[in-house]
């Protein structure tokens, strides 16, 4: 990646009953990541956080980024809440499955399906 430009995008929508809906766009690596540990330790500080990261948009992502997943997950477990992972390309999925986070963490295939799940995730 080329130094000092950023080359992801994350915006924040609430919804009701106070969840966020983080989508994430372009790479995600050691140059990029501050931008989405950054907005998640935000939103992470709200009671009972309730965040569902769209990776639709998501072109790459390294250990860097992984980790931010990771910790946002045991973050919001911690203060009651959870962090649910959406979207991911084939790729993500595989990668996910690979170091084995997809069972660990909370994957959908779509936003919608992670938004309409009513269970703790």
């Amino acid at each position: 990646m080329s130094e000092g430009v950023v080359t992801v995008h994350v915006s924040v929508l609430d919804y009701p009953g106070d969840t966020v809906v983080l989508t994430v766009r372009g790479n995600l690596d050691l140059d990029s990541a501050a931008v989405l540990t950054t907005t998640l330790d935000r939103v992470l500080d709200r009671p009972r956080p309730q965040i569902v990261v769209d990776l639709s948009g998501v072109e790459f992502c390294d250990s860097t980024g992984l980790s931010a997943f990771v910790v946002g997950h045991r973050r919001a477990g911690d203060a009651g809440g959870w962090v649910r992972l959406a979207a991911p390309s084939a790729w993500l999925t595989r990668l996910l499955d690979t170091v084995g986070l997809s069972s660990r963490l909370a994957v959908y295939p779509s936003v919608a399906e992670a938004l309409a799940d009513r269970e703790p995730a």
